[in-house]
């Protein structure tokens, strides 16, 4: 019989408790955001443990040999192709005015900036902007569906995770001759964001809450504030736990450039 892999086991193992939990946790007591909450521990616990045994090692590496510029230039890169999408969405949204400073950025910083490595369209009144599927599905009017923590990916939804699918298909990375290339641009994309992201850890490692709440109430309170471009009525911030911690993140280097909906809330371990 063949054996398992260490994070196949794991998951399995994880997979197994969050049943056993399931049945012993009240619904009654669960967060009706969170009607899945303990097989979304369980997949939390997981990613953690992926997290620290690979990814994050990775990310260090990649922070202590990657000089600062190339850094910057790497993550304003992607970062300019993801502004290409949001073009997209700002018409599929009609926001014919974001349209315009979209079309702007892109074309300043693609002509100007060296094909996106340099970001000089955020001097010239044209700021990075974030939406994806899953912002223009709730325009659209589409619900959230239950918050969920996936495999691998993190924080989502149903709605946004139906939207991050779209994502992912639709971003100019695909567009790659080789699969070949498209894997190693999507890795260099995965390591540069991991590594941007260390220096948030200490705002996740010291959050007041348990780490689990913190990246659920993180990722809710973000992804309502993308919806709603930085302006979310009152009573959609009904029943979001304020947190003081998210004040810590402002300022924090490479957290301009992270647009993806698990981005903010990844596992600090």
């Amino acid at each position: 019989m063949p054996q398992l892999r260490p994070p196949v086991r794991i998951l399995l193992a994880l997979l197994t408790l969050s049943l056993g939990a399931c049945a012993s946790v009240p619904s009654a007591e669960r967060d009706p955001r969170d009607p899945y909450e303990p097989f979304n521990r369980a997949m939390f616990r997981f990613n953690e443990h992926l997290d620290r045994v690979l990814l994050k090692p990775v990310a260090i590496g990649y922070d202590l040999l990657t000089p600062s510029p190339v850094d910057r230039a790497i993550s304003n890169f992607f970062g300019n192709l993801d502004d290409m999408t949001v073009i997209v969405q700002d018409l599929l949204q009609g926001k014919p005015a974001y349209v315009a400073q979209d079309v702007t950025r892109v074309v300043y910083n693609s002509v100007f900036g060296i094909f996106g490595l340099i970001d000089v369209a955020t001097h010239m009144d044209a700021p990075k902007r974030y939406e994806d599927f899953g912002q223009t599905f709730a325009v659209w009017g589409v619900p959230a569906g239950p918050y969920l923590v996936l495999p691998l990916i993190g924080p989502s939804g149903g709605r946004d995770g139906v939207g991050a699918v779209l994502d992912s298909a639709t971003n100019p990375v695909g567009l790659l001759n080789t699969s070949n290339q498209r894997l190693g641009m999507t890795i260099l994309r995965i390591v540069d964001r991991r590594a941007d992201l260390l220096s948030a850890e200490r705002v996740f490692t010291t959050a007041a809450l348990d780490p689990y709440t913190f990246a659920r109430e993180a990722y809710l309170q973000r992804r309502l504030n993308l919806i709603y471009d930085g302006d979310p009525p009152l009573q959609e911030l009904e029943g979001l736990d304020e947190l003081d911690e998210l004040d810590e993140l402002d300022g924090l280097d490479g957290l301009d450039d992270l647009d993806e909906p698990s981005d903010l809330p990844l596992a600090g371990s």
